[in-house]
């Protein structure tokens, strides 16, 4: 979770900062590839202005932003082939009457906005033909003759076609890469997570600054996670029947959030035992064994995007050889101290014990992931795969079409009044350009198009990324023009241009526009006339239409976030309540085998607190004297994600959970935070201060001093049977973690009782 610096120098600072990964090459030569040909052909048949149709066309089809199957990708381009050059043909015929052209555009605008409804591709495939629209009723659009209109259609058509082709001809070559790249992306993700993990035992103390960190990354990892198991349905479930290659990476995936969970759990023993001097001890061994791990998952990832063998993890092996060893000498001191002296150190090394078994467990669930990424690479059966219980993941229901319309038809909806929005604020632009005669105005409609979103945090971000970036760009752009007088060297200029913006595009909005304005302005002067003055031209109406864009989403129906922020927090807490409650009932009921219903809860739980933090961003960047007071906010939604983990610790510690030993106020207590969290979710769903908090720490006392027994009777034990497994040290080990996190459960509880008290106000 990322709380962003809203004073405004290192706000700005962040919108330029390259976000985790590698360019694009690939993409970037793509986009040359495809840009240079009609380019080309325009050139050496004379015809430039023709052939920027076809470039256009080319261009926008090739931005149409999909990650999924190869059907997908299909579909999208094609819809985008098609949506492109209807546009087109649809601006030609109105381009010639205002009075026709303005409720064109705000029925196209307003209908393209409504297409958001319908996931990221369609919102995609949308914008790119709503931005065609524009661009073609301004600049090329005309029905003044009609052998000429269908030539333009068809140079609009041709170059889609030359962008589907291209990409999906080199894709149908291996239909599974999508979901290969997406496995690969996961395990790439999951290295930072672990990386992060291992910056936590290096700083115990650096605790919020790393903490929204991780859980930033957390959030990144479990949306690579959802993409995966989508992209990975998608593909073989249409079939019935899973392939080899399909069920390996269905394993990966799923062994993807099975680290996720141990590395939760791991951060939540290092919470515990970085507050206790013994953790100094094996601070330096844990500290390698986790940037090890970091660096094996990163090593697979690579082999699982190549098709390559697994890496050696001969370094990760030493590393938990060396921690093993290390413990055992800690082990033997303490309890010799122990023994004689009764020190207070039992407990800690009890902990740590524990984090030295789960980064065990950790190092042996890559070991199995790397056999797997090698079967995987020379197609071979490994009989731990073939007698997994392998399923592909449950997919929600959707609805059809005219259902979701129906249901979002209303002022409700905010995607409704986005789309109305939306709607006006480029009618409007595009009624100004047209009544004042704007040069290029057009370009103050499509600022306003792009930079508008559904929510005012989302508009201001984007509104600053192009205009600034724009205002950068532009003055890139005119310095080209005025030095660089040959076309050849224009067209050079441009053509890495594009390469560099679309090779970053991923990494940064705000660098890609840098790159792009100057590339489009080269292109209009290899097109037609214009010089330097298109480039003052084009920072003009990039802050005019940033200007009407803010005032769109400022003024038009908004709903801010701090009205909404409640419901959301309501779903979340009922969403870990769930969790919580199903986690409990297998401690409570150890023989009851729930794993699968747990998983599912867990995997909800984490998507609602996402959901939550993205609310939370919103609200933030929204507009002070509305947002109202944050820091509430902020600490409700770390206190969430808390006790989200150490739920997921206590999930975690099942396996070692026989239910043998059991206290009575666990579940006592287990109810009593059941009701607490029921009244605090009621509290925000109803607009209403939560009830008192009942007794908690009368449960926690109880359970403290059964535990404090079962440690005295262990050390007793210790003279004799120091190395032997008898009851009371399986006891010692089952119990001391449950009441543990009990305690910070306890805390977490308590804190959030008293912020939602103070939101409620």
């Amino acid at each position: 979770m990322s709380f962003t610096d809203k004073r405004p120098l290192s706000w700005l600072l962040q919108q330029f900062q390259l976000q985790p990964g590698k360019p694009a090459i690939a993409s970037g030569f793509r986009s040359l590839f495809i840009l240079g040909v009609p380019i080309g052909i325009g050139i050496i048949t004379n015809h430039a202005a023709e052939s920027a149709i076809a470039t256009m066309a080319a261009w926008f089809v090739g931005m149409v932003n999909v990650d999924g199957a190869y059907r997908q990708r299909a579909i999208a381009m094609i819809a985008a082939t098609i949506g492109v050059t209807v546009m087109f043909l649809i601006a030609s015929l109105v381009s010639s009457h205002l009075w026709l052209a303005v409720p064109t555009t705000f029925l196209v605008i307003f209908i393209a906005g409504l297409a958001n409804l319908y996931g990221n591709v369609a919102a995609s495939v949308s914008l790119i033909t709503s931005i065609m629209f524009v661009i073609a009723l301004a600049r090329f659009a005309s029905f003044s003759n009609l052998s000429t209109l269908i030539q333009h259609c068809g140079l609009c058509l041709a170059g889609g076609t030359w962008t589907t082709v291209l990409s999906l001809g080199l894709w149908a070559v291996r239909p599974d890469v999508p979901a290969i790249q997406t496995v690969a992306n996961c395990y790439l993700s999951l290295s930072n997570f672990v990386d992060l993990a291992s910056q936590r035992a290096l700083n115990p103390k650096a605790h919020q600054q790393w903490e929204q960190r991780f859980l930033q990354a957390q959030d990144t990892l479990i949306q690579n996670l959802t993409s995966a198991r989508s992209v990975w349905t998608t593909i073989w479930t249409r079939q019935r029947g899973a392939t080899l290659r399909g069920n390996q990476l269905l394993v990966l995936i799923e062994d993807v959030n099975q680290i996720v969970n141990s590395v939760v759990a791991l951060n939540e023993l290092l919470a515990i035992a970085s507050e206790h001097q013994l953790f100094s001890r094996l601070q330096p061994e844990i500290q390698q064994v986790l940037e090890q791990s970091a660096i094996a998952l990163e090593m697979l990832s690579q082999a699982i995007a190549k098709g390559k063998n697994s890496p050696h993890l001969g370094d990760l092996d030493r590393s938990l050889e060396a921690l093993e060893h290390q413990r055992q000498v800690l082990r033997s001191q303490v309890l010799n101290q122990t023994i004689n002296a009764q020190t207070d150190d039992y407990s800690d090394l009890l902990n740590l014990g524990k984090i030295t078994a789960s980064l065990t467990k950790l190092v042996e669930q890559i070991h199995t992931d790397a056999e797997i990424v090698t079967d995987l690479s020379q197609g071979k059966l490994r009989n731990s795969i073939a007698q997994r219980d392998i399923s592909p993941p449950a997919q929600p229901e959707r609805s059809t079409i005219i259902d979701t319309l129906r249901n979002n038809f209303t002022f409700d909806s905010v995607l409704f009044r986005h789309a109305l929005r939306l709607a006006l604020i480029t009618t409007l632009a595009e009624l100004l350009a047209s009544l004042f005669q704007l040069p290029r105005g057009y370009w103050i409609t499509l600022t306003a198009l792009v930079a508008l979103k559904p929510n005012f945090g989302g508009t201001s971000q984007t509104t600053v990324q192009r205009v600034v970036g724009t205002i950068l760009g532009g003055i890139i752009g005119i310095a080209l023009v005025l030095l660089v007088k040959n076309s050849l060297a224009s067209a050079v200029c441009f053509l890495l241009l594009v390469f560099v913006a679309m090779s970053v595009r991923s990494l940064s909005y705000s660098i890609f526009i840098i790159l792009l304005t100057p590339a489009i302005i080269l292109l209009l002067n290899m097109i037609s006339a214009g010089g330097w003055k298109v480039g003052v031209l084009r920072i003009f109406d990039s802050f005019a239409g940033g200007v009407l864009a803010l005032l769109g989403s400022y003024l038009l129906f908004p709903r801010w976030e701090r009205q909404q922020l409640p419901a959301q927090l309501e779903k979340t807490i009922r969403a870990n309540l769930a969790y919580f409650q199903q986690v409990i009932a297998n401690y409570l009921h150890p023989e009851q085998n729930a794993i699968a219903d747990i998983n599912m809860l867990r995997h909800q739980a984490a998507l609602e607190n996402a959901n939550a933090n993205a609310a939370a961003q919103r609200l933030f960047s929204e507009p002070r004297h509305i947002q109202g007071e944050i820091e509430p906010v902020m600490t409700l939604m770390i206190y969430i994600r808390g006790f989200f983990s150490s739920v997921t610790t206590l999930a975690e510690h099942l396996r070692e959970f026989s239910g043998e030993y059991q206290f009575p106020e666990v579940k006592r207590l287990a109810d009593t935070i059941v009701q607490v969290l029921e009244n605090l979710a009621d509290a925000l769903g109803q607009r209403q201060p939560p009830q008192p908090l009942p007794a908690l720490d009368s449960y926690l006392e109880a359970i403290h001093n059964q535990i404090e027994q079962l440690h005295t009777a262990r050390l007793s034990e210790i003279a004799t049977n120091s190395n032997t497994l008898t009851p009371t040290l399986q006891a010692v080990r089952e119990q001391t973690p449950l009441s543990t996190e009990l305690d910070r459960i306890v805390n977490e509880i308590k804190v959030l009782h008293c912020v939602i008290a103070r939101l409620q106000e």
